[in-house]
This record gives C-alpha cells, structure tokens and sequence, in this order.
C-alpha cells in the first residue's frame, strides 16, 4: 500500500511538472496568423479588431530579416493574434483587391511594379518593410516603414493594440514604455 502511495505521488508530481511547461512549448511554437486582407476586413467586420499589415517584397532582404526575426519572435506572434488580424501583402502582387468598394489591382508593366492598394496604404512613400496599423473602423492610423527587431515593434504594437494612441502622444508614450519582449 505504501508502495502505491509513492508511486501516485511520483505520478502527479511528473504530471503537474510536464503541466507547467505545456504553454511555454506553445508559445515557443505560436506562428502569427497571417490571412488575407480581404479575410481581414470581413473577420473585423464580424469581430472587430485592428489588423496589422505587413507590406513586403519578395527580394526586400530586410523583409525577409524581419520576417524571420520579428514576426516569428513567438511573444510577438502570441501578441498580434490576440490583438490583431495579420495580413502580409506582398506589394508586387497581381491579385486584384477589393476593398471599400473600390477594386485594387497592380497596373505596372514591369516586375518591380507596387499594387495600387499597398500606394495607397503607404501613401506613395514605396518602403520595404512597412507595417501598416488600421482601425477596428477600417480607417488608416498610420504606416512604420524599416526593419524592427521584437524589441522594437513592440511598443508599436501596444501603442495601437491597447487604444494608447487615442489619449497619450507618441512620444509621451515611447519615453515611458517598458517593454517585456525579449
């Protein structure tokens, strides 16, 4: 009997120990959610919350760097799909969008030519990377062009996800953050 008594206790001790690392292997393993802008806009549509852009080349190498770095940092992919829609919109794309009622397409002749919705997200300003940040109301709130590392991008995404900009100035804000990603 005693015998028993030790071996259950030896069992739940394994059990509660393996239970307390399950959710660091998720999040070690979290993938940001990337879908398409149209799925975006109809899933905040459904569900409302800000999607998250990330307008990008195929040969952009700090876009790939990012990519890499940044957006499968797993704190910031736990992040932006609990507090985003996510959409990778390659700025070269062919595909035609609809968006506002209004058809999106790429007019450009040559291989290096920007979609017309990603122009007009970027405000013409053509840069590689940049991360466009819109409303549950689908409106602009702004685009951040360059690389970020996790550290970087993070105050971005709280400033915007946790509705910060509505009351404090960027700065104001930046100069306060304390960051938690690593």
């Amino acid at each position: 009997m005693l015998l028993k008594m030790s071996s259950l206790k030896i069992y739940l001790v394994i059990i509660m120990t393996a239970g307390m690392f399950i959710p660091a292997v998720k999040a070690q393993n979290e993938k940001v959610n990337w879908v398409s802008f149209e799925e975006a806009v109809e899933m905040s549509r459904q569900n409302p919350r800000k999607i998250i852009i990330d307008v990008y080349t195929d040969w952009c190498g700090f876009c790939k760097r990012m990519e890499s770095e940044t957006f499968n940092n797993p704190q910031v992919a736990s992040y932006i799909n609990n507090h985003f829609y996510a959409v990778k919109l390659n700025s070269e794309t062919r595909d035609t969008i609809n968006f506002q009622g209004h058809m999106f397409v790429n007019e450009g002749e040559g291989r290096r030519s920007p979609h017309q919705l990603s122009i007009a997200l970027l405000g013409g300003q053509m840069s590689y990377p940049t991360v466009v940040y819109i409303n549950e109301d689908l409106e602009l709130l702004t685009s951040v062009p360059g690389f970020m590392t996790p550290e970087g991008i993070e105050p971005i995404l709280r400033f915007f996800a946790e509705d910060h900009y509505k009351h404090t100035p960027w700065e104001s804000y930046r100069e306060s953050f304390k960051g938690a990603f690593k």
